[in-house]
């Protein structure tokens, strides 16, 4: 999983802060689901292009 970039920790106090929608399970494990996708879309990005993975 990659480290919080600083828009996804904006967007995670806006939204526990508001709780517009969803409760504060939802909201972190939104976080979560999309940092490890996020991760996935890196790592296959390098291995097309022929990168090491590290």
């Amino acid at each position: 999983m990659i480290d919080f970039t600083l828009p996804e920790i904006r967007r995670l106090l806006i939204k526990l802060a508001l709780r517009v929608v969803g409760t504060s399970d939802h909201i972190w494990s939104w976080s979560r689901f999309r940092r490890r996708r996020q991760h996935q879309a890196r790592l296959s990005h390098y291995k097309r292009r022929g990168y090491p993975l590290t």
